[in-house]
């Protein structure tokens, strides 16, 4: 029997993959309780030969594709949950929901993938294994893929995948329809930093009758940077940003404390380990240097998402047969993101994958990145996207 390339029959259900992910678009929600995403994802895989179920502490949809003959199984995975910002854009698929908006780009992860299962499903009998498609909530700071995991993705078909495949749309940065990713080490992990430094209030006027926890704050922050310049080295990056800082009531009171908190990012664990452990050293040093008491605490992120390179150079030569030469691109170095994917590929050899979205007439080096609320990205790409992750499926499980 002859069938189209994935790539023919994804621009054949074009119209019904943009209008998934428009009407994703106009009704974003966050965290782990999507109910209204998840109505719509399970009714765009109504009528398929799909094993569906939904999730108990979240509402993630998992369904599982049995393949016309036995074999392993593969994991294809697409995020659905928005951002907490208020979309600036004059489109017709606005959103719809105030301080509500698929800022990241999940919209169209989600329509992509079950656009992917539509293609597959009409190609079963092919395939001599499984397909797990992983809906997923949660993975803007809610640990949804973790959730997911706990809950039995990983073992939805009978036994673990032998692989697993992420992708993410970047309104910037790529050109649009270029595909991108690297073996190893492609995002960092995200791990928190809170310190309160604990002085004694008292009048602007006279510090010295006081112990002014701004001026001892101030001194860490400075020397947060400082630390990591002069302890880590620069090929195994480390990144400490302090992103919130508050203390004090008026120009003219020095306050009993102050409080900041910074974003960390590692790319290998002995440095994870490190940068915890001389953070909370800087810290108390300055503190106890100034007679100050000060609380400091580390939390744990997304670990690093590690790609295996032999799937990498899969997916390589998956885009290369799919798109012909020129439409991937070897990243010569990691982001400072971070994704929740991590957990997956912490069980399952597998890789994540950039697709450059940037709409016609923008430039990637200067449109609106993820997370703006001006970041637009372009429907053109959907179906490459599914295409892509019907043919990694496909192609793993022939």
């Amino acid at each position: 029997m002859f069938f189209m390339s994935f790539t023919e029959s994804a621009q054949d259900m074009r119209d019904e993959i943009v209008q998934l992910r428009h009407s994703l678009h106009t009704t974003p929600e966050l965290g782990l309780h999507l109910p209204r995403t998840q109505e719509k994802v399970l009714a765009a895989l109504e009528g398929l030969p799909l094993e569906i179920t939904t999730g108990k502490a979240l509402s993630s949809v998992t369904a599982v594709l049995r393949g016309g003959r036995p074999g392993p199984a593969v994991l294809l995975r697409g995020d659905m949950d928005a951002l907490p910002v208020t979309e600036r854009n004059d489109l017709p698929y606005v959103s719809q929901s105030p301080g509500q908006m698929h800022a990241c780009g999940h919209d169209l992860h989600t329509a992509m993938l079950a656009g992917a299962a539509h293609l597959l499903c009409a190609r079963r009998e092919e395939l001599a294994g499984d397909v797990i498609f992983m809906f997923q909530p949660g993975e803007e700071g809610h640990e949804g893929a973790k959730h997911m995991i706990a809950e039995g993705v990983l073992d939805a078909a009978g036994e673990r995948p032998v692989a697993a495949y992420g992708m993410h749309v970047v309104s910037a940065m790529l050109p649009p329809g270029l595909f991108a990713s690297r073996p190893g080490p492609i995002m960092a992990a995200a791990d928190t930093f809170n310190v309160t430094v604990k002085g004694r209030g008292g009048h602007g006027s006279s510090p010295h009758r006081s112990l002014d926890p701004i001026q001892a704050g101030c001194e860490m922050v400075t020397a947060l940077q400082t630390m990591v310049t002069r302890t880590f080295d620069v090929f195994d990056p480390v990144v400490v940003t302090v992103g919130s800082f508050h203390g004090g009531t008026a120009d003219n009171i020095i306050p009993d404390e102050a409080r900041f908190d910074a974003t960390v990012r590692t790319f290998s664990k002995d440095n994870r380990e490190r940068v915890k452990k001389r953070l909370t050293e800087v810290v108390q040093g300055i503190a106890a240097a100034h007679g100050l008491a000060v609380e400091a605490s580390f939390g744990m992120g997304y670990p690093v998402t590690v790609n295996d390179r032999g799937e990498t150079d899969f997916v390589r030569e998956t885009a290369d047969e799919l798109f012909g030469p020129g439409r991937y691109f070897v990243s010569p170095q990691p982001i400072m993101g971070s994704e929740d994917f991590s957990y997956v590929l912490e069980n399952v050899p597998g890789a994540f994958v950039f697709l450059g979205a940037c709409p016609p007439g923008r430039d990637p080096a200067t449109a609106p990145y993820n997370h703006s609320p001006e970041a637009v990205f372009d429907d053109a790409v959907l179906t490459d996207g599914a295409a892509l992750y019907a043919s990694l499926a496909h192609s793993r499980l022939s």
